[in-house]
């Protein structure tokens, strides 16, 4: 559930298409991120869950897994 919701988000930021976007792949090295995006990647994922990443967080947030994992704990 919450990794449909971060795969839709990540594909409309990054403009991608849902395939690249697996738990695995890296949001800079795999799916071509920078820091600007990863910024309104993080702003998208706070709106939609809820939730606020602080920026010590979001430096160790490095796969699409990270965030679905870092997420799932915060809404629980």
């Amino acid at each position: 559930m919450v990794f449909e919701k971060v795969r839709e988000i990540i594909c409309h930021e990054l403009k991608i298409s849902e395939d690249k976007v697996v738990l695995e792949a890296n949001l800079k090295d795999d799916l071509g991120a920078d820091s600007l995006d990863a910024v309104e990647v993080i702003m998208a994922l706070e709106d939609e869950f809820d939730i606020s990443i602080v920026d010590e967080v979001t430096q160790n947030l490095k796969t699409v897994g990270d965030l679905v994992k870092f997420i799932e704990d915060e809404i629980k």
